[in-house]
């Protein structure tokens, strides 16, 4: 395994995520703060460990990331994105199992827009017929 610095880009909805991987202790920062001071949802915390749990890399590595858009959830599945594609980078031998739980796949998944004349992307407004 290369001992090297690794910088990527995970995207999840509208949130954008630029991940520096490099050999450390397993601290993980998130736009400047520890990541318990940022993300508060045990589950998006869970989200954001799960690449490094699997391939068992959780204290290898000190993960900054910056982060933008989005809400906090969306954040946390674009950070997944970016840390995945980051270890990659640094082990091309972890790549079928961050594959086969689809990890480096961009959840393209959005919000669909509202159409004219509908009350929302597909909602109609209540029909009264007298």
């Amino acid at each position: 395994m290369a001992e090297t610095k690794m910088q990527t880009v995970g995207k999840r909805k509208t949130a954008i995520a630029r991940v520096w991987l490099k050999p450390g202790t397993g601290r993980i920062v998130i736009n400047h703060k520890p990541m318990d001071e940022y993300i508060t949802r045990e589950t998006d915390k869970l989200v954001i460990r799960q690449p490094m749990v699997l391939t068992e890399t959780l204290e290898k590595y000190d993960v900054y990331i910056t982060v933008k858009g989005g809400g906090i959830s969306g954040q946390a599945g674009a950070i997944r994105h970016g840390i995945s594609r980051a270890l990659i980078g640094i082990s091309p031998e972890l790549r079928p199992t961050l594959k086969k739980v689809s990890f480096l796949t961009r959840d393209s998944r959005a919000k669909e827009r509202k159409k004219y004349g509908l009350k929302s992307a597909r909602a109609r407004f209540q029909y009264s017929k007298r």
